[in-house]
């Protein structure tokens, strides 16, 4: 691990401001994500802002009905609180299909969403890849792929995004509080917060250098049927290679969306209009125009299977 300097924030805006001061400065909570990066050497930030002692670690209800989960927040609070798995039970079932119940003790709300999207050859320094190295070209591309992106690729990279909570954020409509280094906030929703490859696969958010996370907002409950599933190589502590998270009405209405395939969530709000019809339909708006590769071409007939799974779910009384 490379040297570096340590301040400890007291306010949401002093920390983006610090974290402005000094190029390639990270914030730091839990660390689950950024410190097994630095023992790496992959990342190598110079500067680090705790920003664990702001007091963003609440759950509260807001005016329009909905929740206010603060950045801080930890997954395992997240997923055992009592209005989260009573009205938004995709969310809490999503985050207990994650990581470790040690890595749920520290991880955060807005550490899971800015976890890096990455894959094997993003963490291996002799092999050339675009997001340590932009322009390096892409190692992925022509090795193994069992576990890369099918939709939304790029001729840049082909890494699938390992948050689970983040693609039911995506199904729920999430949007994400921020403060900027000159002190104002912003709203950012889920949809737009993580970002494609095309050329700049190292891009993966839409947050400024120093921008911090303050909370995520849930809208108004949705009602309905919450399913979150979630297919992988082994039982726990595993990336998927497929999941899905849906909301289906009574009336077979709803939303989809899939993690496992793409560099971020993978919501396709017109492909909702097909899921009284069937899985079939969703399934192939959903993954129109997808370029899978001979490793990982089985996730195809495998999303159609585990919407068909997702869909028979919803249906039971």
């Amino acid at each position: 691990m490379k040297v570096f300097s340590y301040e400890k924030a007291r306010t949401p805006a002093e920390a983006a401001a610090a974290a402005a001061r000094v190029p390639g400065a990270r914030f730091i909570a839990g660390g689950t994500n950024l410190l097994d990066l630095m023992k790496l050497e992959i990342e190598t930030p110079p500067h680090l802002v705790d920003v664990n002692g702001l007091g963003l670690d609440r759950i509260e209800p807001t005016k329009e009905g909905g929740l206010r989960l603060g950045a801080l927040v930890r997954n395992t609070d997240l997923a055992a609180d009592e209005r989260v798995r009573r009205d938004y039970g995709v969310l809490s079932r999503a985050l207990l299909a994650g990581a470790s119940a040690q890595l749920r003790n520290k991880a955060t709300t807005a550490g899971n969403l800015l976890q890096r999207t990455r894959c094997p050859y993003f963490y291996d320094t002799n092999q050339p890849c675009n997001k340590r190295q932009p322009g390096s070209g892409c190692s992925a591309i022509g090795g193994f792929t069992r576990h890369h992106a099918i939709v939304g690729t790029s001729e840049a990279c082909i890494a699938t995004h390992p948050s689970d909570m983040a693609v039911a954020m995506a199904v729920l409509d999430a949007s994400v509080e921020t403060v900027q280094p000159n002190g104002t906030t912003r709203v950012i929703p889920i949809a737009d917060f993580h970002k494609l490859p095309g050329n700049t696969p190292h891009i993966e958010h839409a947050l400024v250098p120093g921008e911090l996370i303050t909370a995520v907002t849930l809208p108004r409950p949705l009602g309905g049927k919450h399913v979150y599933q979630k297919v992988r190589d082994r039982a726990s502590y595993a990336f998927a290679l497929v999941s899905v998270a849906a909301v289906v009405q009574p009336d077979g209405t709803g939303r989809i969306a899939l993690g496992g395939v793409a560099h971020k969530p993978w919501r396709i709000p017109a492909a909702e209009q097909n899921l009284p019809r069937g899985g079939r339909a969703v399934t192939d708006q959903l993954l129109a125009g997808a370029k899978p590769m001979h490793d990982n071409a089985f996730k195809v007939p495998l999303v159609g299977r585990t919407i068909d799974a997702v869909l028979a779910e919803t249906r039971k009384g």
